[in-house]
């Protein structure tokens, strides 16, 4: 499964939303765009999105730009990636639907496995919240795999050198 450029960017603009407005005030788009290194056109056209279903809203004038729709703990990455029309699937198949993607409109023989993998997906993404990503809580076990010297120190091993020789019988 690729996450594209749409749903990976919504959701960058959305924690830097959440973070730069923790004092309730509006946020520029032009601001976002800046601090993520993200086309202020391709933001617009993401916000635009993300206000159709219901993640912010917009403020205009003097001052304006957008606000979280709801509080952060209450939103989730799964619905903003939703709302920017990218589909959490990992098959080629149409979601539902009783046709394969093979040519003869038969399913795979992997496909139950890829199937239950865009759900697994959709549930890890539906358990973490904008909150939890700006806290830091989302970690997990990706953490070690940064730095494994953290968790997994180094043990002396004993050498093969070092180990009794046992007769083959």
């Amino acid at each position: 499964m690729k996450l594209s450029t749409k749903g990976r960017y919504a959701v960058m603009a959305m924690v830097d939303l959440a973070r730069q407005s923790r004092n309730g005030e509006p946020v520029a788009l032009a601001d976002i765009a800046e601090r993520q290194d993200i086309s202020l056109s391709y933001l617009e056209q993401l916000f635009g999105k993300l206000r159709k279903g219901a993640q912010v809203k917009s403020v205009r004038g003097p001052g304006g730009g957008y606000l979280l729709a709801r509080d952060a703990s209450d939103m989730r990455i799964s619905d903003i990636i939703m709302a920017v029309d990218e589909p959490i699937k990992a098959t080629r198949c149409t979601p539902g639907s009783p046709e394969g993607c093979r040519t003869d409109r038969s399913r795979c023989l992997t496909h139950d496995l890829w199937e239950e993998l865009g759900n697994q997906i959709y549930l890890y993404l539906s358990s973490i919240s904008l909150e939890d990503v700006i806290e830091h809580k989302v970690l997990g076990t990706s953490g070690n795999m940064r730095n494994p010297e953290r968790e997994f120190p180094k043990r002396d091993l004993p050498s093969p050198a070092s180990q009794p020789i046992q007769a083959a019988e």
